[in-house]
């Protein structure tokens, strides 16, 4: 048995940091283990324009942990008036790594996001140009679409006319949650790649829903079926460069969790890489971890691979985590997997 693995610092390719207490309270827990992370821009209001990616920025950088080296890859916020050339003069900066495309509705914070996808036909044929990735959030809000088919009705109604209507536009499929999603991706060129998160290759509805509603489980896109939790596994596992770490980790106050509506998302900055071990270590696969925490991301981004290794250590004694971040914003509960992590990270 593999005791010792050593790999590149890793990336988080989805990261919901969120702005002021909470930005404050949930950045420790992302840089004590990541040397970047794609910061997501759904704020309130949100990240739409290079000002004010360049501000989010600064803000972020105001409160990274002394002696950290950990940089915050931004992302625009796209909405059907948003501008190409303030698009591609924040790419040409280097200020921003990608955009992303919320439909109107679909998740957290997503109230601005794209309705009429005509509208930003311009910015899409833009980004292709200069090769600048567009991040999805592939779900489909129409009321009549179960929750559970949203992803792959978004497959077939949105993102592949999309995609066909603006070649050479470069895609991450973020947080896929089916085998359709997997399917996809694994046919779609090298055009386009998805991130996976921690939590749904430990999630199925089952988890959410059976003996009770578990809010700290509620994410979207919700946990599917079994099948495709073992398609998730499969494609992370498999070594394949389209698939790539993205945590969506998603700070909420509990609070907000535990409410009538509860808030959909799942905290994992802190124990992704523990957890992440344990599930390719029972796949077999441990050798394929580097690959998808710290390779794969970066080439499909074209950056270079971080400096520096970490070190992870299978030890006999659990790890002993805290069930809650404490905030200024308040409480957030911390992912629980269902079961001992005996995977250390050592410095």
């Amino acid at each position: 048995m593999t005791e010792s693995l050593s790999i590149p610092r890793p990336d988080d390719w989805h990261l919901h940091l969120r702005d002021g207490a909470m930005l404050q309270g949930v950045l420790p827990e992302t840089t004590r283990h990541f040397a970047r992370a794609l910061v997501m821009p759904n704020l309130v209001p949100p990240v739409v324009t290079a000002a004010d990616a360049r501000a989010y920025r600064e803000r972020i950088r105001a409160v990274v942990p002394e002696g950290s080296d950990f940089t915050p890859l931004m992302t625009l916020y796209l909405t059907e008036s948003t501008d190409p050339a303030d698009v591609a003069a924040a790419a040409d900066e280097g200020l921003i790594a990608a955009v992303k495309l919320y439909p109107a509705g679909a998740t957290t914070n997503s109230d601005s996001g794209v309705r009429d996808f005509a509208a930003v036909r311009a910015v899409l044929e833009r980004m292709a140009e200069i090769g600048l990735p567009l991040c999805v959030h592939g779900e489909v809000t129409d009321p009549s679409v179960d929750i559970f088919d949203r992803e792959s009705v978004f497959i077939d109604t949105v993102l592949e006319p999309l995609r066909r209507a603006t070649p050479g536009l470069r895609v991450v499929m973020e947080h896929i949650t089916t085998s359709q999603g997997v399917d996809y991706v694994r046919a779609g060129g090298p055009n386009i790649a998805a991130t996976i998160t921690t939590h749904h290759l430990i999630l199925n509805r089952n988890h959410i829903l059976a003996g009770g509603i578990r809010p700290h489980y509620y994410c979207l896109p919700v946990a599917k079926r079994e099948s495709h939790r073992l398609a998730l596994r499969e494609a992370a596992t498999s070594g394949e460069a389209r698939f790539f770490l993205g945590t969506d980790s998603a700070p909420h106050i509990d609070a907000l969790k535990e409410h009538a509506c509860g808030c959909a998302g799942c905290f994992t900055a802190t124990n992704t890489l523990p957890i992440l071990a344990q599930v390719f270590e029972d796949m077999g696969a441990l050798p394929q971890l580097e690959g998808f925490v710290a390779r794969h991301g970066a080439a499909f981004y074209r950056l270079a691979q971080n400096a520096g290794t970490l070190t992870l250590v299978r030890r006999a004694t659990p790890l002993a985590l805290p069930d809650k971040i404490l905030t200024g914003a308040g409480p957030v509960t911390l992912f629980d997997p269902g079961f001992p992590l005996f995977w250390h990270v050592t410095p």
